[in-house]
């Protein structure tokens, strides 16, 4: 019954969701306590106040019509406030008509994949690079182009990049705050590719969209800044989502901000929302698009995230873990104890830790913790880290 290619898809599909589910079987066997799983961003914090208030209020809000259809971009009050708000953190005019609203970064994604890729087309990501990259870029019909970063700090490597821009190129996906490595990519190393884009763009006569997916951009810590991508790069859109600022992944609710300075940019938005619609998205959630219009100054609790960030990584490479220390987003992505990941987060599942092989991130020879989970499981599992550390010491 099963297409071949999403037969195929299946074998290959997440490490993270399956790390998951061998969870399930290790807290039925051993209870939830015994369990230490950082396989899952999935944010523990309860949202903040802001958004149970909105919640409350329109949940109660009789006559105002708000389990309707609207426009297929979403509530033109909502875009709006999220247009003022992004054109205030990266200096550009944007207008409500520069706002699509979405259901989450995912769907943003895959509606501006949808929109711009033809067939064969090339997409480059680099890795280590979120998982579901690589499928949403072949939905339609692109084809993935995974270039490394630099191994010692996770950022991008202009020489890399250099020899992996063809004529075929019609984007490349940025995230930063980065998941997996939690690192930042300096502005420095942006304007140099912003360069190096123009440059290839000149080349090849043809534009290069820079889609910055980032939804960890509100979890930075001490005084890290994420530098504006719709301010450095002219050809670019913002994908964004509340799942992780919020803490309201289960909700789906996000937005595309498209650079004011794109080419034909009425066409492009168009275009975008002639996607959403026929993707099968239609619109937006339209209760969280009012919510979230209502908590734009909202946020969880950056300082506990860092709290965790600092223990966990202080743990670690007092047991000899190496690891770059993150700069944002709620993972820690160190090198395994053996070059096979694989291997080592099998091993890790004796000691009841659930750990996700960099492999699945295109970076073989790591692996990722998520730390948004209770600092009890965190304390709890360092036992079980040192007694790891040992098999292979």
């Amino acid at each position: 019954m099963l297409s071949q290619n999403i037969h195929d898809k299946i074998a290959k599909s997440s490490w993270i969701r399956a790390m998951f589910e061998e969870g399930e079987k290790l807290r039925k066997i051993h209870g939830a306590d015994k369990v230490y799983d950082f396989s899952l961003g999935n944010p523990d914090y309860e949202p903040p106040a802001e958004v149970k208030a909105a919640l409350r209020k329109y949940a109660n809000g009789a006559g105002l019509g708000l389990h309707r259809y609207m426009s297929n971009a979403g509530y033109p009050d909502v875009r709006e406030k999220i247009a003022a708000k992004v054109s205030e953190e990266c200096n550009r005019p944007l207008t409500p008509n520069h706002i699509i609203m979405t259901s989450g970064a995912a769907g943003g994604l895959n509606v501006v994949l949808k929109a711009i890729l033809n067939p064969g087309d090339e997409v480059i990501v680099l890795a280590p690079f979120f998982v579901e990259y690589l499928f949403y870029i072949e939905n339609h019909g692109g084809k993935p182009v995974v270039v490394q970063t630099d191994p010692r700090t996770f950022e991008p490597s202009l020489a890399a990049l250099e020899q992996s821009i063809t004529p075929k190129c019609k984007a490349i996906i940025l995230n930063s705050p980065n998941n997996p490595t939690g690192v930042i990519y300096s502005e420095e190393t942006l304007k140099q590719l912003s360069a190096l884009l123009a440059s290839k763009e000149k080349e090849f006569q043809s534009e290069i969209l820079v889609i910055s997916d980032e939804p960890y951009s509100k979890i930075v810590y001490e005084d890290a800044r994420v530098p504006q991508i719709l301010k450095l790069f002219s050809h670019s859109v913002l994908v964004n989502s509340y799942s992780k600022s919020l803490a309201i992944p289960g909700e789906r609710i996000g937005y595309i901000a498209v650079s004011p300075a794109i080419d034909n940019a009425d066409l492009f938005i168009n275009g975008l929302i002639f996607a959403h619609r026929t993707l099968g998205f239609v619109n937006a959630p339209a209760l969280f698009q009012k919510i979230v219009g209502d908590s734009l100054d909202a946020a969880v609790n950056t300082e506990e995230y860092q709290n965790r960030r600092d223990y966990l990584y202080e743990k670690l490479t007092e047991l000899g873990y190496s690891c770059v220390k993150p700069q944002g987003a709620f993972y820690l992505f160190p090198q395994s104890l053996i070059p096979d990941d694989i291997e080592f987060t099998k091993r890790a599942l004796k000691h009841n830790l659930l750990l996700v092989p960099g492999s699945g991130f295109g970076c073989p020879g790591h692996f990722r913790l998520a730390y948004c989970v209770d600092f009890t499981t965190i304390k709890n599992s360092i036992p079980a880290f040192e007694a790891l550390a040992k098999e292979f010491r």
